[in-house]
């Protein structure tokens, strides 16, 4: 597995023409910049000795060209370079979010997402300042002290080494700051995103908040983690104060040696007035440089933290894939069995089963009704059958085939699942009704609304099924939401349904209007109808009835009843609540 910086180098050496093309801008630019102190001193001379003045000119015109040249090669180091930058940070970004994509549902259930948000956006944005402002850097400053170390040893050695006196403690300063930066970086990071993760929280669960009237210990708590992250930001902040003014102290401190050293021997007549300015002015153009050592380091150990981040999220595999070799599904029948299928959660540890030792056989074309207590293990169970999880041991088979043989994108495709937990996208209601259809037409469309009785919601929204629905589709009801995704479901018209409790919070009068309206688009498909109400199941072919995750009873409703067992008690207490609610 390739590490955080192996991964950078392959996207840098997409773009490997760019940045040559940018370093060869920098080479160009530094030789322009560090020849004009050189043309200054030839200037100095002919001035200090009296020569001609056309000389002079000509000095001043070519200073003068020289600069504005640099500046037009400069733009375009940086377009160069920037840009690429810019277009690495566009590839890892659509890159990290695909790779998410192909992750297991089991993944995101140990992460958070306001932390998984702070890497997508911030640490990339990290990175994409390394390979732009930190690489332009790295190629320039070397460049700069390059160049100014053989042009000034071209001018006197002594003069050049006497300059050089305070370098070895910018080297030692540097290479103790390195590793503090890079730890205080990762701490800013890690920070950022504790503070994205309770922002998101907070405000996916304002109605919570409101209800139990925790605004103010939500601020608390806000303002807590947002003094920690100020805390660490100020650290990393002070550890750049320091280094920025530390660089230039040691800039200020060659000049003085220039002056005090190159002044005596000026007096003594072993040095030229010129060859003191020339320094000067390579000490000058070498300040930014070395001034810019803190910053430049920052970046780099920034986008190395950043990078590592985002190594973590890469080095994450998904649980469940397809295999090499995947079985067709094409001209199979739409049967679905269940071998002895047991399922835990906590697969690293012998964590409890919740399911156990499931058997039962879903011909093509009929219907299967599961019923059971809340924690039975009822939607676990419609979870295996599209693979957003895999059973511990024994079979799922579909079509005759194994599931784990088959392609994830073609067995997925001809199931219909709707969850117990209805999500829909904050966007209008038609876009979230037609989501993952190619092409719906609005016969079809107005056929599924009214089979799920949404149109006569329709009627009081204010742009009807153009109507935005907000995140998660809060201005919504339960009731709205979950006949909003069965409506989803059915569009997409799937050989095999899986409804996973959709109507438990739409009234018992909807629902039965629903369940008739079923009945006829059902017939010919696979059904798995899992329920907390009898009403939903009483005509299913086969049910099951769970319990601690095991098939306590199984038959149809007739049977059941017949038998007095669970099942029979809960059909009988759901009678009595009905009749109840009736009087």
């Amino acid at each position: 597995m390739m590490g955080g910086m192996e991964r950078l180098k392959t996207y840098f050496w997409r773009y490997r023409t760019r940045y040559f093309w940018g370093a060869l801008c920098l080479f160009g630019t530094a030789t322009l910049i560090m020849w004009i102190p050189w043309w200054i001193r030839e200037a100095i001379r002919i001035i200090e000795q009296g020569g001609p003045v056309q000389d002079v000119t000509f000095y001043v015109w070519v200073i003068g060209l020289a600069a504005v040249l640099q500046g037009v090669i400069r733009t375009f180091s940086r377009a160069f370079i920037f840009n690429a930058g810019r277009d690495i940070e566009y590839d890892l970004r659509n890159d990290l979010f695909a790779h998410l994509q192909k992750l297991s549902v089991s993944y995101y259930q140990s992460q958070r997402t306001g932390d998984l948000m702070s890497r997508v956006i911030n640490d990339i944005s990290a990175v994409r300042l390394l390979l732009g402002p930190g690489i332009l850097n790295l190629v320039n400053a070397p460049l700069y002290y390059l160049y100014a170390l053989i042009l000034m040893l071209s001018i006197d050695v002594r003069m050049t080494l006497a300059a050089l006196l305070p370098y070895p403690v910018l080297i030692w300063a540097v290479r103790n700051f390195r590793g503090k930066v890079l730890k205080t970086s990762l701490k800013v990071q890690q920070q950022m995103s504790e503070l994205s993760s309770h922002v998101q929280e907070n405000l996916s669960g304002m109605h919570v908040v409101k209800a139990y009237t925790q605004e103010q210990n939500q601020i608390n708590q806000f303002a807590e983690l947002n003094r920690d992250y100020q805390e660490k930001s100020m650290e990393l902040a002070r550890l750049r104060g320091v280094v920025g003014p530390f660089m230039q102290a040691i800039s200020g401190l060659t000049v003085l040696i220039v002056l005090g050293y190159g002044g005596l021997r000026v007096m003594r007549g072993d040095l030229f007035v010129a060859d003191i300015v020339a320094f000067i002015a390579y000490l000058n153009v070498l300040a930014w440089p070395t001034a810019a050592f803190g910053w430049m380091i920052s970046l780099v150990e920034r986008g190395r933290a950043a990078m590592g981040r985002l190594e973590e999220i890469f080095k994450a595999q998904p649980e469940i894939t397809s295999p090499p070799a995947p079985l067709s599904l094409e001209n199979s029948a739409r049967n679905i069995e269940f071998h002895n299928v047991w399922f835990s959660y906590d697969r690293k540890a012998d964590g409890q089963a919740v399911l156990k030792d499931i058997s039962f056989t879903l011909p093509e074309g009929r219907m299967l009704g599961i019923v059971g207590r809340t924690g039975s293990g009822k939607s676990t169970l419609a979870q295996l059958l599209p693979r957003l999880y895999d059973a511990t041991s024994g079979r799922v088979c579909y079509g005759g085939k194994d599931i784990r043989m088959l392609s994830l994108s073609e067995l997925r495709k001809t199931i219909g699942f709707v969850p117990q937990d209805s999500f829909l996208f904050s966007t209008s209601l038609h876009r979230n009704l037609t989501y993952g259809c190619d092409g719906v037409a609005d016969q079809e469309l107005n056929d599924v609304i009214r089979l799920t009785r949404l149109d006569r919601d329709l009627e009081i929204f204010p742009k009807g099924v153009d109507t935005i629905v907000g995140e998660r589709g809060i201005t919504l009801s339960g009731g709205q939401k979950q006949r909003a995704t069965l409506a989803r479901a059915l569009l997409l018209d799937p050989p095999v349904l899986v409804l996973d409790d959709c109507l438990s919070s739409v009234d018992a009068q909807t629902e039965d209007e629903i369940l008739k309206g079923l009945r006829s688009v059902l017939k010919g498909k696979t059904c798995m109808i899992i329920s907390h109400r009898i009403s939903a199941v009483k005509e299913a072919d086969e049910i099951l009835v769970l319990d601690d995750g095991e098939v306590i009873e199984r038959g149809n409703h007739q049977e059941l009843v017949r038998r007095g067992g669970l099942y029979a008690d809960l059909f009988h207490q759901q009678q009595l609540t009905e009749e109840l609610e009736r009087i």
